[in-house]
């Protein structure tokens, strides 16, 4: 039986292609919408990277999205 992919993790990640076979998962931080004012420069600025997901959750993104 053929997989599908799940579609709320397929928007939440970036997979990016590498030369030697090994791709990486990348997510956008939380809570960067609104409630923003408060927050220092710093702060701010560290929201706006993506950030690469933890080794241990590799697995279970890897099973909600089998294509990639």
């Amino acid at each position: 039986m053929k997989r599908k992919t799940n579609k709320s993790a397929s928007k939440r990640l970036k997979v990016t292609g590498s030369k030697k076979g090994k791709k990486k998962l990348l997510f956008r931080p939380v809570s960067q919408d609104h409630f923003n004012a408060k927050d220092t420069g710093s702060k701010t600025m560290k929201k706006r990277k993506t950030k690469k997901i933890a080794v241990n959750f590799e697995k279970t993104f890897k099973e909600l999205m089998p294509c990639i």
